[in-house]
């Protein structure tokens, strides 16, 4: 998987990398080539996600992640080309005092975080117990694959 970064913060090489081989074992899950699939990745201020939540979700509060699909349903992909899935926005600060509340490292939870987000890009969600569970099933075998588990 390619991840289109925008620079505004530095992002550690090690950590960009383990988010594209989650990102590409996400995609492979659904069947889609890993090779072909890209998406956007934004780090941004409380601020600015606090507006981008505000704006796209109507809640007037600062959030850690922010995804935004480019399909509705898998099914429009289209076959040949770039796959642009969709972009990730995530918002720093609140990433690494998520990761000191939690006990783990900055780089499991930005890692975390884009692979929640990669897996809402590609349908999944967590608004009901079962697709929940199913969700935080599929986000935590790719965590274990990339050896940043809880």
């Amino acid at each position: 998987m390619k991840i289109l970064y925008d620079g505004e913060y530095e992002l550690e090489r090690e950590i960009l990398s383990k988010m594209e081989e989650g990102g590409a074992f996400c995609v492979e899950e659904e069947g889609l080539p890993s090779d072909r699939a890209e998406v956007s990745l934004t780090l941004v201020d409380e601020a600015e996600i606090q507006e981008l939540n505000r704006t796209y979700r109507e809640v007037d509060r600062v959030t850690d992640v922010l995804s935004f699909p480019q399909y509705d349903d898998l099914s429009e992909i289209p076959q040949t080309g770039e796959l642009l899935l969709g972009d990730v926005v995530i918002c720093r600060e609140q990433a690494l005092r998520q990761a000191e509340e939690f006990g783990h490292s900055q780089e499991r939870e930005l890692v975390y975080l884009f692979i929640h987000s990669v897996c809402h890009l590609l349908g999944y969600d967590h608004m009901e117990e079962e697709d929940k569970a199913e969700m935080r099933a599929r986000e935590e075998a790719v965590m274990s694959k990339l050896c940043l588990e809880r």
